[in-house]
């Protein structure tokens, strides 16, 4: 995971950031330490493996986290999503602009997702576009069942978009690695048992799939990320395999959407989008 980037990202942003590290054995922990930014409040945590249905713990240790954090705004990432630079100065304005508009709850983000490699990303109908980043503090917010937005006593937040994007990076591995992250993330989703079932066998490398939905990205990716991108060394090929997004059906939606429409048919909402 890009976790140090993420995070030097969100400093850019930040008065501090709060990380919730688990109780890993791999030296993640250490690692975060390296940062060495006196911003940086690492919180160590015990994950509970009660909690391992359905992304259940995601949202749990966000809470930790969440329950960390002071100021006006709390400013989210995953340890695959990066923010742009270039975003910064038109998110500060935002931030400030909303800050005594209490019907703004929180900002929604942009999305590109990443898929296979560093020069492509998923625009298919069945990969989100948006997604909450940014909430108030001390509202009674909460993440939401795996961690993939927020909501307040199980209503959607009242959002205004950020005007800004996340780089999603969670779908870029070498294909070996991708099938171990693949292995720990269900592990975490729905327990050791059924993960390993699904991704029996470590050294076989991950299909990608067909590769199709993608685009290719031509503007510029956060300058944390330059040096992981420079070496980047494999390869991805299409395959036979079919992959949701590779699916006839799923095409031909997305093809309406992106060529005809300019926006999701029954798109999934995780928010109430107020009016700009």
């Amino acid at each position: 995971y890009p976790v140090v980037e993420s995070i030097r990202s969100a400093l850019q942003l930040c008065d501090e950031f709060v990380v919730a590290a688990g109780d890993s054995s791999d030296g993640t922990t250490e690692l975060l330490r390296s940062i060495g930014d006196p911003r940086l409040r690492i919180i160590e945590t015990v994950w509970d493996p009660a909690q391992f249905t359905r992304g259940a713990s995601n949202a749990q240790q966000t809470n930790i986290a969440l329950d960390a954090c002071t100021g006006d705004w709390a400013f989210y990432l995953q340890a695959d999503e990066v923010l742009h630079e270039g975003d910064v100065p038109g998110l500060r304005e935002r931030l400030a602009a909303y800050r005594d508009d209490r019907r703004i709850d929180g900002l929604l983000f942009e999305y590109l997702h990443f898929y296979a490699d560093y020069d492509h990303y998923q625009a298919a109908h069945n990969w989100y576009r948006r997604e909450v980043r940014i909430v108030r503090t001390g509202s009674g917010i909460r993440s939401w069942k795996s961690a993939q937005g927020f909501r307040r006593d199980g209503r959607k937040l009242h959002v205004a978009l950020a005007g800004a994007r996340i780089f999603h990076y969670g779908w870029v591995r070498p294909p070996l690695q991708m099938t171990r992250k693949s292995r720990a993330l269900g592990t975490v989703r729905v327990g050791e048992a059924a993960a390993r079932q699904s991704v029996p066998d470590l050294d076989v490398g991950f299909d990608f799939g067909q590769l199709h939905g993608r685009r290719r990205f031509t503007d510029t990716h956060p300058a944390v990320m330059l040096p992981r991108i420079a070496a980047c060394q494999w390869a991805v090929q299409p395959t036979a395999t079919e992959q949701k997004h590779d699916r006839a059906a799923q095409r031909a939606l997305s093809w309406v959407e992106n060529q005809l429409l300019g926006f999701r048919l029954g798109e999934h909402r995780n928010y109430i989008l107020l009016p700009a």
